[in-house]
């Protein structure tokens, strides 16, 4: 991974967490809710996001932070089909 696509993965990591921790300890979230509070711009350009919050969103699975859900379950990265959520580690 290039010094620059660490960096950006690292900030889109440190955008999940932030914005869970400003919710409910219950509380989940999108990861369009993430690439829109990362994206520069009032137009579409947080589309282009979506994969990469994603795949933060399992690094952070891997770390034990962060669990992905499908309707309110946890989900495995390779199970994962359609839309998803996040939320903190249930522990």
């Amino acid at each position: 991974m290039a010094d620059t696509d660490r960096q950006d993965g690292q900030r889109l990591e440190r955008a999940i967490m932030g914005l869970l921790e400003q919710r409910a300890a219950s509380a989940s979230i999108c990861p369009s809710d993430v690439a829109r509070a990362v994206h520069e711009g009032d137009d579409d350009g947080w589309r282009a996001l979506m994969e990469p919050v994603r795949r933060a969103a399992w690094r952070l699975v891997a770390a034990g932070e962060v669990e992905v859900t499908q309707g309110g379950e946890p989900v495995a990265e390779g199970e994962a089909r359609g839309p998803v959520r996040m939320r903190r580690a249930r522990r």
